[in-house]
């Protein structure tokens, strides 16, 4: 369903991504981990087309950036984007207009009440605390039901029950056959059923298992995790802790470059 092949990132002298390579299978759910500066956001951000890169992406078969692609993947980004002028109902309008969504007054209906905003659905985006505008976010992602979903750091700034509620949301959509790939950086809050993990580290793929071959080991997702991770050298701890808001600077200047290229597209 998705197939990232020996995908290489740089800003710069910074190597963000290298020679990163995975797939998703048809219906799976996959858990990408990694310490903060892995590169995890930074392959979700080009597996959605927002930066250039060394390698291929493929959808379904096609190149990830084609007109095909982006109609069947969504993505839902660690920090919310929003209008600051436009109300909770105007958001949820906006994206399905833009994706020439059909009887969709329900399913908008549903995620603002699921997601405990539908009383807020007359506020402006600025007006929103920072969870409501991640809740917001979530819902905005999730509207047009695509059939692959990239998740950054989905469970960040979420009350107890908009966490349960994404959960259960979450399960719903792998019952459904979707395709799901979710990144974070905190194990504890990857509780739900998944089928495969890829674990980052300085850039690099480190592990690519299934929940079975991890379980058939004897371990835990936890014991793999340090497992790999635990050895690496303090410099390079350090290093990466320091690259990472310049990858960051970098990522949301070519991400608005790349966004305006794309904007009669858009």
């Amino acid at each position: 369903m998705l197939e990232v092949n020996h995908v290489t990132k740089n800003y710069g002298k910074n190597l963000a991504c290298n020679d990163v390579t995975f797939t998703l299978e048809p219906g799976s759910l996959t858990v990408l981990l990694g310490p903060n500066g892995a590169g995890k956001s930074t392959i979700m951000k080009s597996i959605i087309g927002f930066l250039k890169y060394k390698g291929t992406i493929t959808v379904n078969g096609m190149p990830n950036k084609s007109t095909g692609a982006r109609k069947v993947l969504g993505y839902i980004p660690e920090m919310p984007s929003l209008y600051p002028t436009l109300t909770v109902n105007e958001h949820m309008e906006f994206i399905a207009r833009a994706y020439k969504l059909s009887d969709y007054k329900d399913r908008i209906e549903m995620l603002l009440k699921r997601f405990e905003l539908y009383d807020k659905r007359k506020k402006f985006g600025d007006e929103l605390s920072k969870g409501m505008q991640q809740k917001l976010n979530l819902c905005i992602g999730l509207l047009p039901d695509p059939d692959i979903l990239l998740l950054d750091e989905p469970l960040l700034g979420l009350d107890p029950h908009a966490i349960k509620e994404l959960k259960n949301y979450i399960e719903e959509m792998r019952q459904n056959g979707k395709t799901m790939l979710i990144s974070t950086h905190i194990i504890d809050s990857v509780d739900m059923l998944w089928d495969r993990t890829v674990i980052m580290q300085n850039g690099q793929v480190k592990a690519n298992v299934t929940k079975a071959e991890i379980e058939g080991a004897g371990k835990s997702l936890e014991d793999l995790f340090f497992e790999v991770t635990e050895g690496v050298e303090k410099d390079a701890v350090s290093e990466a802790k320091n690259e990472e808001n310049a990858e960051q600077n970098e990522e949301d200047k070519e991400t608005e470059e790349n966004n305006v290229n794309d904007g009669e597209e858009a």
